[in-house]
């Protein structure tokens, strides 16, 4: 990591068409900045002469007046290569929203807090047009006005940080200024639904000699619901209560020892709507209704309670010469479901066949899951003015313990209670509870070396070396490597590109994640077994253990720095990965007969499983211009940032025993979820024009075609490319009080229709490119006390 010197017209772009006023106050905080993609610690020139691209984003204006309450949405509308898109009929996957970089998947970026690893979660998701198989980092676990600013690097990076860092790095920079602030917010969509109500406070408070930030923030969102007219279902956003609070703070102790905490907690209450049941007259009855409980029909609600927990102690130090940093992080992250609106028709129909009425429990506790993560980090840096032109190096070591749970649901939750083999389906509808057989303890711990050197070799080239080794107690050892450099052609023009190998372990919860569900195939109910590594099914599959990915990235571009007031940055990329882990595709008696023994024994007409079998190969171009100039008697800042990818799947690689089952494998329709799980372009066109006490904004965002695939061989679900627009006036009341208002998504834009048969949410389209639930307006008051 480095400290970088923004130049005012860098500020001006990445903190996102910020008014004059609020980029000169912001300049002070932001001056000296931690800056991930390097170990060097002394200044550097400005962000255009970063060795590889880093983007920096200030989040004090998006916190303050922003149309967007949550981090994954405003940084879904500020960069182009992060895309996050909030799922519906997804069962999990709606409550916690997965957010990825350069179209791959959300476990293939590292997030980092303050540059310490961030915990994921431990939902794995199963289901979505996004994400699928894979798990991530809970981006809406933060706080909006904790943060100072948000870095990310679209680089390549698992030599300097380890597993996961393959599409790139985010790390998130948390406040710890004097001075206190507060926030209330309110949005909802045109529509009328989705109310929104946000209210936080940050206050630094002095101690010690250092600054402890303090931050809490709750907020309410609303359930919105586009379903047409006379549906039963629930097609929307998830209703989601938050309830956070986040420390930090650094204190200085004697000399250069400095000891340092972050610790947050956040308690969120969410419900979604699973697909609905219907009443008397279908065959809903009595396998999944009861005409004495829902004669009309009924929608069950997922709910989940959801606990983060998040803690950093440090000790930064100075001995001989070399800086010295000594630090503990532990993350967890719990989730319980609890299925409301309900049934389990099994036992309906029993009590029907004893002559009652067919009466169920309308809630069930069905279990959940928890991860947590514990590492210890020793890392030493030092510069040496007079080795090479001046060199930076730093080396390193970290220890990694990593545990992961799935607790059993109570029994009326996947019970069979009528036994006949006939009449009522087993379990909650709409997500059934996981068996005791599905309950696990598992743990894993890893151990890494690193080393760190970087050199400026003349005063126009400059070079960085990594080298990282790292061991896991489950699969082994690996060892990568990154060489990454920069060369100024001249005072505005400069050159710099890297290549590097990396890795992804694969996580506990791909290993072990466990569960029966029941899925719907062009609106028809199917039950589901997915089993973890090793398991029977696995097995008999010839399903070898899990490995690490492995991947080799390239990147090359320039800078332009034509003047103080404009900057331009270009970044072709390359990333190959070998043995991607994917979540395979179904398999049963009629695609393999092998299993048709086990999963009759098993209740269940499919199968499937997490297995090493995908080559990729993901290409593109990241784009940023940014202006700033005088127009009239105010001033317009421009900004334009793009992001274009391309991955392909190069091979299916199939263990021996499924060796002429590729395309079960690997189905056309799971390919085009690794492929275009996100839009293959991205453009973001910015304005802000400042003028005294009024600045008004209009943002342009492009979301590039996308291709799904559907339940019917050679039908696709083809997503246009589509255009929105959001508009923003703040106006600075009093020194103090700042009034936001303005509309996201102003035309009310949504994506194009297919049919509900096909898609994956069984509505007319999925949670493709932004969304879908339309237009929405939004008002904020901030205040600096």
């Amino acid at each position: 990591m480095h400290a970088i010197r923004l130049l005012p017209t860098a500020l001006a772009a990445l903190s996102l068409f910020g008014s004059a006023a609020a980029i000169a106050q912001e300049a002070s905080s932001l001056e000296r900045i931690t800056v991930v993609g390097s170990r060097k610690t002394l200044p550097a020139a400005s962000s255009t002469d970063t060795l590889v691209p880093v983007d920096i984003y200030s989040m004090g204006k998006v916190a303050e007046g922003g149309g967007q309450f949550d981090l994954a949405q405003s940084l879904q509308y500020l960069s182009p290569s992060f895309n996050s898109t909030r799922q519906t009929g997804a069962d999990g996957a709606d409550l916690i929203d997965s957010a990825a970089l350069r179209g791959l998947g959300s476990d293939q970026t590292l997030v980092l807090v303050n540059g310490k690893r961030r915990h994921t979660v431990s939902l794995v998701n199963i289901f979505g047009a996004r994400n699928r198989g894979t798990t991530g980092t809970d981006m809406n676990s933060l706080p909006l006005l904790a943060i100072d600013n948000v870095q990310v690097l679209r680089d390549g990076a698992a030599a300097q940080y380890g597993s996961d860092a393959i599409a790139g790095v985010i790390n998130i920079q948390l406040k710890k200024k004097a001075g206190c602030e507060a926030v209330a917010g309110y949005g909802q969509y045109s529509a009328g639904d989705g109310k929104n109500y946000l209210a936080s406070a940050y206050c630094g408070v002095k101690l010690g000699g250092g600054t402890l930030g303090i931050t809490g923030e709750w907020q309410d969102r609303g359930r919105s619901n586009r379903a047409d007219p006379g549906s039963l279902r629930t097609i929307g956003d998830t209703q989601v209560k938050n309830k956070t609070v986040y420390l930090n703070g650094e204190f200085p102790i004697a000399g250069d020892n400095k000891f340092y905490v972050t610790a947050g907690a956040q308690n969120r209450d969410a419900s979604s709507g699973a697909w609905a049941r219907e009443g008397v007259g279908s065959e809903d009855i009595p396998s999944r209704n009861s005409a004495a409980m829902y004669p009309d029909g009924y929608v069950p609600f997922i709910d989940g309670k959801i606990e983060d927990r998040y803690l950093i102690v440090g000790w930064k130090s100075s001995v001989a010469g070399w800086d010295t940093d000594l630090s503990q992080t532990y993350g967890s992250n719990k989730l319980r479901y609890n299925i409301n609106h309900t049934m389990n028709a099994s036992i309906a129909n029993k009590d029907l066949l004893a002559g009652g009425k067919g009466i169920s429990p309308t809630s069930f506790d069905a279990g959940g899951f928890g991860f947590s993560q514990a590492t210890t980090n020793f890392d030493v840096s030092r510069f040496f003015p007079d080795l090479l032109g001046g060199s930076n190096i730093a080396f390193g070591a970290e220890y990694r313990k990593e545990k992961y749970n799935i607790v059993a649901g109570e029994p009326g939750s996947y019970v069979d209670a009528d036994g006949v083999g006939f009449g009522g389906y087993a379990g909650s509808q709409g997500f059934p509870g996981f068996f005791p057989s599905d309950a696990t303890k598992r743990s894993r711990n890893s151990q890494a070396l690193y080393l760190d050197w970087e050199a400026s070799l003349t005063p126009n080239l400059t070079l960085d070396a990594a080298v990282r080794g790292e061991h896991y107690s489950d699969f082994g050892s690996t060892t990568t490597a990154k060489l990454s450099g920069s060369y100024k052609l001249s005072k505005e023009l400069l050159l710099r590109g890297s290549a590097s190998t990396g890795f992804r372990a694969p996580s506990l919860q791909q290993l072990y994640f466990s569960s029966t569900f029941t899925d719907f195939i062009a609106g028809q109910p199917l039950d589901v077994v997915l089993a973890p590594n090793g398991s029977t099914v696995a097995n008999a599959a010839g399903v070898p253990s899990l490995k690490q990915e492995k991947s080799k990235n390239f990147t090359l571009g320039f800078t332009v720095k034509p003047s103080t007031d404009t900057a331009i940055t270009a970044d072709l990329y390359e990333i190959k990965i070998k043995d991607r882990i994917v979540l395979s595709g179904r398999f049963d008696a009629d695609n393999y007969p092998a299993l048709g023994t086990i999963l009759q024994g098993l209740g269940v007409g499919q199968a499937q499983f997490f297995v090493n079998s995908v080559n990729t190969r993901t290409r593109g171009l990241d784009l940023t211009v940014s202006n700033r100039t005088k127009l009239g008697a105010g001033q317009l800042a421009t900004f334009l940032a793009l992001n274009i990818s391309r991955t392909t799947v190069t091979g299916v690689n199939a263990p021996a025993s499924l060796k002429g089952f590729e395309d079960v494998l690997l189905s056309e329709r799971e390919r085009l979820f690794l492929e275009q799980g996100g839009p293959r372009a991205k453009a973001t066109l910015g304005f802000e024009y400042s003028q005294g006490a009024w600045t008004g904004e209009a943002k342009v965002i492009h979301f590039g075609s996308q291709t799904q695939g559907s339940f019917d061989e050679g039908v696709y679900l083809q997503y246009k490319p589509k255009t929105s627009m959001d508009l923003g006036l703040t106006w600075q009341a009093t020194p103090a009080l700042k009034l936001s208002m303005g509309g996201n998504n102003v035309f009310n834009v949504k994506p194009t229709g297919q049919d509900p048969n096909q898609t994956d949410n069984g509505f007319r389209y999925d949670s493709v490119q932004f969304g879908l639930n339309g237009a929405s307006y939004f008002a904020r008051a901030h205040y600096r006390f």
